[in-house]
């Protein structure tokens, strides 16, 4: 898959019904030689700022596991490697920011999705569309060109 399709990959999976975490890395799976159902598996909890909590947006978190997966440090490496991947991580938040204002899911979507009116308020104003869909394309976005 090119570079280019990514993003409407990750969409795609998203609009599907699966979360935002979810749908990033599954785009990136090819790329990152990562069995597709382990990376859904993998990643389950991250959706909605982590279980629901309106923390690191999911899309952010499955990006950032990305970019540790390809550039990380393993056992055999130098510490260089987390230095890169510290910096390369900044990066990418700093582009998602510039682009959303913010990495928190509570304050992409201004709601509290672990209650029934932040789930309410959520669907009202269809921001799995207006919001979500959105920050998916641009994590898968910036992953895909950064990996």
């Amino acid at each position: 898959m090119n570079t280019n399709e990514i993003p409407q990959v990750a969409t795609a999976k998203f609009l599907a019904g699966y979360n935002c975490a979810q749908a990033v890395l599954f785009a990136n799976c090819e790329r990152l030689q990562l069995d597709k159902n382990t990376a859904l598996k993998l990643v389950t909890g991250f959706g909605a700022g982590v279980a629901r909590e309106g923390e690191l947006c999911g899309a952010v978190t499955a990006g950032i596991l990305a970019l540790s997966l390809k550039y990380g440090r393993g056992e055999s490496d130098d510490r260089a490697k987390t230095d890169d991947t510290y910096a390369r991580t900044q990066a990418f938040i700093a582009q998602f920011k510039a682009r959303h204002g913010s990495v928190a899911c509570r304050e992409l979507t201004n709601c509290d999705l672990r209650t029934a009116d932040g789930q309410k308020f959520f669907k009202e104003n269809d921001l799995l569309h207006r919001t979500c869909a959105r920050c998916v394309q641009t994590a898968s976005e910036l992953v895909a060109a950064a990996i």
